[in-house]
């Protein structure tokens, strides 16, 4: 079967590989490992959509690994705003920094690891599509074209120990980067979430779970603990046509980034809902944003000719917010503040 399935895949890949800004088609020379790592790093919980008006910019910016590792990492957090997952970008410019003085990418999966920020997957793709190194490359879509091709019945994240089983079992010594990388346009555009295209798959003869009748059932995954929502304030003062922004800690959510001053909120609790200073406050909206561990409901709060705040932060003008690379969330805040 492992045959089978890596030539037919091949196959497909060959005449169907999607074109994407960080990959080399078919039948061309690999591409520099510092794609592929900036890419794959760019891709985790997030679109390829997404991804590459992002991955585009960065290479426009900081064309290679030296480059990068140069950058002031305030500058990198400013232009990963909006990617969300911000210890990426943190761990971006201290793995550039390694690779830099390393002065190239590991070429295998445990060297690689070493890197600050690159995990078993990652470390794996890049070895596989950057370096040809045989390597088992499995992030989400993998894992539902594997559970299907083998009717693994078990719910996830159990069934990761089988799935990696399996797809170690049909991974070839050639071409593991080509393979690695159709697994993942398998799992995108054919073998989809829901309503799989059975009928277009180069693997239905082989997929268990389509001759059981119903491969969309699979990955089991186990249910869904409900979020805790929690409470917090942002603060927008305004004074001459800027507003007061401040640095977050470098530690803990959207750590680094340029933001509104807040209440305290965080993943255990809610805000303190105490203004930073008294005066005149108006709400100018709640926005709704979606992290990880827990949901967040933020009220927004406006002082129109504030004074100067205590503590460390700096008046940006208004005219260029977007220059600040708030992170979404307070992007969002911004956007209430100044339609209210």
């Amino acid at each position: 079967m492992a045959a089978t399935v890596s030539d037919n895949l091949l196959d497909w890949y060959d005449a169907h590989a999607r074109e994407l800004p960080w990959r080399a088609q078919p039948g061309t020379p690999s591409p520099e490992p510092y794609r592929v790592w900036l890419s794959e790093v760019m891709l985790q919980q997030t679109t390829v959509a997404a991804v590459k008006p992002y991955f585009e910019a960065f290479l426009a910016r900081w064309p290679n690994v030296e480059a990068l590792a140069a950058a002031p990492e305030e500058d990198v957090m400013a232009a990963w705003a909006g990617l969300g997952y911000y210890s990426r970008a943190r761990n971006l410019v201290k793995c550039a920094r390694v690779v830099a003085e390393l002065g190239h990418f590991p070429e295998t999966e445990s060297d690689l690891r070493r890197l600050p920020g690159l995990g078993a997957y990652t470390a794996a793709a890049i070895a596989a599509i950057a370096f040809e190194k045989r390597a088992v490359v499995v992030d989400a879509n993998v894992e539902r074209v594997v559970a299907r091709l083998f009717a693994i019945e078990e719910p996830l994240p159990a069934a990761r120990k089988a799935i990696r089983t399996a797809a170690d079992a049909i991974t070839p010594d050639m071409r593991a980067g080509d393979f690695a990388q159709a697994m993942m346009d398998l799992g995108a555009t054919i073998c989809t979430a829901r309503d799989p295209r059975c009928l277009l798959c180069p693997l239905s003869n082989a997929c268990k779970a389509r001759a059981e009748g119903d491969p969309g059932r699979l990955p089991v995954k186990a249910p869904k603990k409900a979020k805790p929502v929690r409470q917090g304030q942002a603060y927008w003062m305004e004074n001459d046509g800027a507003v007061w922004l401040v640095r977050r800690p470098g530690t803990g959510i959207l750590g680094g980034m340029r933001a509104l001053p807040d209440d305290g909120w965080n993943a255990r609790s809610s805000g303190s809902m105490q203004t930073p200073s008294p005066g005149i406050w108006e709400s100018a909206g709640v926005v709704r944003h979606t992290f990880t561990h827990f949901s967040l409901e933020l009220t927004v709060l406006t002082s129109l000719g504030a004074s100067q705040p205590e503590g460390q932060g700096e008046w940006w003008p208004i005219d260029s917010l977007d220059e600040a690379g708030l992170p979404t969330l307070f992007a969002k805040a911004a956007r209430v503040a100044k339609s209210g």
